[in-house]
């Protein structure tokens, strides 16, 4: 059963592979799609999958370097992404995901992004382009984002 970890949850990746859910949360408007990627991976025992939808989150929390709820957050979602194996990232078309725009640029050369952006989210096209200029792998659903992961975790990490 793979482990999941919720921001600011502490995790040891060693002799495990890390996997990231990166990806719209904007609460209300995002639907819950890391839990259904969490059931996705649920049978790799040596999968840790790092999430930060936090159970506490508090959207009234001034969003600055000096809050320590925040800063702790952004610092470790920050160091997780760093950390993945593979790095899962989801665009609800329902939302902005700001966040998730600026991850895919940080991380489009890590060898390590699978990209799901479902026709209708406000910039797909910068997504794509994106995705074709650096080889991100990109999919065109949630179900096949969840698919490929467990392709990506199985035959990188787990049957080598």
């Amino acid at each position: 059963m793979a482990n999941v970890v919720k921001a600011p949850g502490k995790y040891d990746l060693r002799g495990k592979v890390g996997v990231f859910l990166a990806g719209s949360i904007e609460m209300g408007k995002a639907v819950n799609w890391q839990t259904k990627v969490e059931d996705g991976l649920e049978e790799f025992d040596e999968v840790v999958v790092l999430n930060p939808r936090r159970d506490d989150w508090d959207s009234s929390w001034e969003q600055t370097k000096d809050n320590p709820q925040f800063n702790e957050q952004v610092t470790w979602e920050l160091q997780a992404l760093e950390d993945a194996d593979v790095i899962v990232m989801y665009f609800d078309p329902d939302t902005k995901s700001p966040i998730t725009l600026l991850e895919l640029g940080i991380h489009s050369h890590a060898g390590k992004l699978i990209v799901c952006c479902s026709e209708g989210f406000w910039r797909k096209g910068n997504v794509d382009i994106v995705c074709e200029r650096y080889n991100v792998q990109q999919v065109d659903s949630l179900d096949k984002l969840i698919q490929k992961a467990r392709q990506v975790v199985g035959e990188r990490f787990l049957w080598e």
